[in-house]
């Protein structure tokens, strides 16, 4: 950060990830440290390259002011990513009240008698943030298949979707286990009772294999 007089400017230097055929911006923030209004001109060595909104303005007391520098999309990059370009930025106080419209190019000239702070400003390429890298479908040939993960620990879209459909599978047929279960434990009852009261000629052993049956299948809903 530069501390002026007047306007405190962050960052020093313009930062652009450069990337052929687009366009590019960062931003500019001026802080008045002061109970006066303060007027700014942004300049630079390439005006025909960038764009700067504002390129003037009035920073209030106490205040801040954001300011846009686009590039403009380029068709070919620099020799070894190197850039020459160089942005002025001019500050002088202002009348009470002044407002946007108000600001006039005399009021920077330093022949005209007012004092002019300056911060000049480089212009950086760096490079661009990388895209997340591609997900292999499947697994790598001698490796068992296993869900690929993302750098983040989480699992991508397609494998979600397929996980909650084998836990909604193995739900169901959890609950169609209890369900059986379930009713062969009635009918078993049913057994024993006409087994007590003499009503029914089925033989013994069956009332054994249902009852050996049930216990399995109470097993099996344990263990899942």
């Amino acid at each position: 950060m530069s501390t002026g007089e007047l306007l405190s400017i962050e960052p020093q230097e313009l930062q652009f990830p450069f990337e052929l055929r687009k366009q590019i911006s960062c931003s500019l923030n001026l802080s008045n440290k002061t109970n006066i209004y303060v007027a700014f001109k942004v300049k630079t060595t390439n005006p025909k390259k960038y764009c700067v909104r504002p390129n003037t303005g009035v920073v209030l007391p106490r205040s801040t002011c954001n300011v846009i520098v686009t590039m403009q999309a380029q068709k070919e990059a620099p020799p070894d990513m190197q850039c020459k370009d160089k942005f002025l930025l001019q500050s002088v106080v202002a009348s009470p009240g002044a407002a946007p419209k108000e600001i006039t190019p005399e009021m920077f000239n330093k022949e005209s008698g007012p004092h002019v702070e300056e911060c000049k400003l480089r212009v950086v390429y760096v490079a661009p943030p990388r895209p997340p890298s591609p997900v292999r479908e499947g697994s790598e040939e001698g490796s068992s298949p296993r869900a690929s993960v993302s750098e983040n620990g989480s699992l991508n879209a397609a494998e979600f979707i397929s996980a909650r459909s084998f836990i909604s599978k193995l739900t169901e047929e959890k609950n169609s286990a209890i369900q059986q279960n379930n009713k062969l434990q009635q009918e078993l009852e049913l057994l024993r009772l006409k087994a007590k009261r003499g009503h029914s000629g089925i033989p013994f052993i069956y009332v054994i294999l249902v009852g050996l049956i049930g216990f399995i299948l109470g097993y099996f809903l344990q263990r899942t």
